[in-house]
């Protein structure tokens, strides 16, 4: 059984909040879990800066929308303040690996980097 990681844990914490209706759609709650130089590779092939995933997640998150659901959720300590988790994602129909980058700062830990590939059940 792997060993209790608080790192590994804190950056799962926060993947999950910036999965939250209730984060997304405020730009002040993503902006305090993204890094200031985070940027992200969609799963439609776009690259997102920190500051259009923001605007974009505040604009489109409905409330009403089914929750995204999450599952192979598994992270590792790469270095004393870098964390790598990957899981999978289905929202509305749509599947994506997912990889994430989170940096310890100052103010926490941070998102640098995220990366969702689209996947189908036949791919798996």
């Amino acid at each position: 059984m792997p060993e209790h990681d608080p790192a590994v844990e804190a950056a799962i914490e926060g993947e999950l909040a910036l999965l939250d209706p209730d984060v997304r759609r405020f730009p002040e709650r993503m902006g305090a879990l993204l890094h200031p130089e985070f940027h992200e590779f969609g799963a439609s092939g776009r690259h997102w800066s920190r500051a259009a995933v923001i605007a974009a997640l505040a604009e489109t998150t409905d409330l009403e929308s089914p929750p995204v659901v999450t599952s192979q959720v598994h992270g590792v300590r790469l270095a004393p303040d870098l964390v790598h988790l990957t899981f999978d994602t289905e929202y509305d129909g749509r599947r994506a690996h997912r990889s994430s980058l989170w940096r310890r700062t100052k103010d926490g830990w941070l998102l640098y980097f995220h990366q969702a590939t689209p996947f189908s059940e036949r791919q798996e």
